[in-house]
């Protein structure tokens, strides 16, 4: 999925705000009215730190925290948006028809990353997983699901000297970036009602609560809930 994010992040550094990119369902549909059933699939989250050669190198402690941190905050919003969540860890729902329905939303997840630079998909939104998520929801008692997963890079302390030190030599090198989706599902149609992607800001490092605080703010932002 990261391939298809280069020409999104470049334009992070255009802004110290959070750069976002949201889609809403194209065809007729309802919005969830209050006290709907949202499941909240726990985010899938892979952070690395870039090393001073520029080498993403896992980092499964920074990985863990910001999974934890967002699945929180998220869970949080959909709370104040008099919804009800619950929590379905994916890993642990892979086998059956619920898997397949898990991994046919990750295939789906990174043409929906992409879909921003394809002409073809600019005016239109109409997206679907199929009825069969309808069992999804019928076995974890939900209306809704939210699947959420984020991916980047942190700078090492090496990878920020040397950024200093080409600096004087007027050349600039990257300093790493995260990247942010989510998306809707409505569990009776199998349409994929809402979908955002966002390029965190300075002050949104989601490894610390009160970045993924307000990298859910940019997130969550004009979902339909």
């Amino acid at each position: 999925m990261i391939r298809h994010l280069v020409a999104f992040v470049a334009l992070a550094f255009l802004s110290a705000c959070a750069v976002t990119n949201t889609a809403t369902f194209s065809g007729e549909f309802e919005p969830p009215p209050a006290n709907s059933r949202v499941l909240v699939m726990t985010p899938n989250v892979q952070l690395h730190v870039l090393t001073a050669a520029g080498m993403p190198e896992p980092r499964e402690d920074w990985s863990i925290a910001g999974r934890d941190n967002l699945a929180a905050t998220v869970a949080t919003f959909v709370q104040t948006e008099a919804h009800t969540p619950s929590a379905l860890d994916p890993s642990t729902a892979m086998e059956g028809r619920v898997g397949q329905i898990i991994r046919l939303h990750d295939a789906v997840g990174e043409s929906l990353v992409s879909r921003g630079f394809l002409p073809t998909q600019r005016d239109r939104f109409e997206w679907t997983l199929g009825e069969g998520v309808r069992e999804l929801g019928a076995a974890h008692n939900a209306d809704y699901a939210l699947f959420i997963g984020a991916y980047g890079t942190y700078a090492s302390a090496g990878r920020v000297a040397m950024m200093v030190g080409m600096s004087l030599l007027g050349v600039g090198i990257p300093l790493g970036n995260q990247v942010a989706y989510a998306s809707l599902v409505d569990l009776r149609t199998g349409n994929i009602i809402w979908f955002n992607t966002v390029v965190a800001a300075p002050n949104q490092d989601m490894r610390d609560p009160d970045g993924a605080a307000a990298l859910t703010e940019s997130l969550m932002k004009d979902a339909p809930l």
